[in-house]
């Protein structure tokens, strides 16, 4: 969640619990003419609704619903309500009967009706402010639905209208293939891994979802395909920790991180450059690590000339996994770091 979606669900928050505190005060209040009792009751109740909602629709559903971690959201919402339960059941025993309700001290503490009383009171409270919390994600979730589909139509029809010169590109790379591998065998591989890569982009850019071995594949085709041009001053290390056969992810996600490894760090170098990826696997998320050397720029300087390539990534990623994926990026005097974690499919 951005800064700015956590201020909009900060204020909402606010005022809700204001409308309801105003409703419990003045509202019933003014029913019976108590106003005191009212105030006194919203005052000490009132933020025990607030707490147990936060837990209930925001905590448990991000930490255990969300990850499918249904045993333990279900076990945490009974927790909670039995806990908070009794805390309203001893302000009222101990404090609203003794000082407003003197009949209600015949009661025993535990005493059944009453406590489902408080029960069904907090959780319709709880259920009205979750039911507005949820439609507000309902129709960012729709919204973000509506412009994806508008960006992957437009980008369809951008690459329509593209196809035409990379197909007559692609062929003509096949056909130069077959004549240089007789006369210059690593021409040839040069030749082929350009071929592969224009493959890929355009027939597998067109996928919802690839294999990471392929979107590796092709990685590793731009990056030998920019050492012909860099030489031996660039070092290159593809770290993969954990088994990733299984895992899909969107189609050239990555390669924009790793042509910016290029456009800004290894292009603007003139001595020794290296270039660090390292691929992990935990439980349900897959981790990207991107490190590449800089030099002759601040990381101020790094940052707005990074900003386009991994502004898309951001953007992208925003779209694709919505509160679910992290992206960050780590500036030092001599580096630059990209981190992004995805939930995998495993």
């Amino acid at each position: 969640m951005t800064l700015k979606e956590r201020l909009n669900t900060l204020r909402f928050s606010i005022f809700f619990w204001t409308i309801y505190f105003l409703y419990e005060w003045l509202g019933r209040g003014a029913s019976i003419d108590q106003y005191e009792f009212y105030f006194v009751k919203s005052y000490l109740i009132v933020p025990f609704y607030i707490i147990v909602s936060y837990l209930s629709v925001h905590f448990l559903f991000n930490a255990f619903y969300f990850k499918n971690k249904k045993v333990s959201f279900w076990t945490g919402q009974i927790i909670v309500a039995l806990v908070f339960v009794m805390f309203i059941r001893v302000v009222s025993y101990y404090y609203f009967y003794p000082n407003y309700y003197p009949k209600g001290n015949n009661e025993v503490f535990f005493f059944i009706p009453k406590i489902l009383i408080e029960f069904v009171n907090l959780y319709l409270v709880v259920s009205l402010y979750g039911m507005f919390i949820f439609m507000k994600s309902w129709y960012k979730q729709q919204q973000m639905l509506q412009e994806l589909s508008k960006e992957k139509m437009a980008a369809e029809l951008e690459l329509l209208k593209s196809q035409v010169q990379p197909h007559f590109i692609f062929n003509m790379l096949n056909n130069i293939y077959s004549g240089a591998f007789k006369k210059s065998p690593e021409t040839a591989q040069q030749i082929l891994k350009l071929s592969n890569f224009i493959e890929y982009s355009l027939y597998d850019s067109k996928k919802d979802m690839v294999l990471l071995t392929e979107e590796l594949t092709y990685i590793q085709n731009y990056i030998d395909l920019q050492k012909i041009r860099v030489g031996e001053k660039l070092d290159v290390s593809i770290n993969i920790f954990d088994n990733i056969n299984e895992i899909q992810l969107p189609p050239m996600l990555l390669l924009p991180i790793i042509e910016n490894c290029f456009k800004h760090g290894v292009n603007s170098s003139i001595q020794y450059s290296w270039i660090r990826f390292d691929i992990s696997v935990k439980e349900h998320e897959v981790t990207f690590k991107v490190e590449n050397s800089i030099e002759n720029e601040s990381p101020k300087n790094i940052n707005q000339n990074c900003g386009l390539g991994l502004n898309n990534v951001k953007r992208r990623l925003e779209i694709l996994y919505p509160d679910k994926h992290t992206f960050r990026v780590y500036q030092e005097q001599n580096s630059y770091l990209v981190l992004i974690k995805l939930p995998c499919n495993q």
